[in-house]
């Protein structure tokens, strides 16, 4: 089932930084995972109203995502 779309909730902070996120591998922080994702992944992303947004990926991509940043992460 790797066509089913996943999507990864973030929240930010009245700073602008990522307060909380979905999905998130442990050793990343929710600033660092909102970052890596948003290189790879930017075309994904739908801002919405009240400091939210997501990315909607397929299950095979948050897979390959996690394994990609864990291993940049260590």
């Amino acid at each position: 089932m790797s066509d089913e779309t996943v999507i990864i909730h973030a929240r930010f902070a009245a700073n602008g930084t990522i307060a909380e996120i979905s999905e998130r591998p442990q050793g990343l922080n929710p600033q660092e995972w909102f970052d890596f994702l948003s290189y790879r992944s930017a075309d994904k992303y739908q801002a919405l109203a009240g400091g939210r947004g997501v990315f909607r990926l397929t299950r095979a991509e948050v897979e390959a995502s996690k394994v990609d940043a864990a291993t940049k992460a260590a």
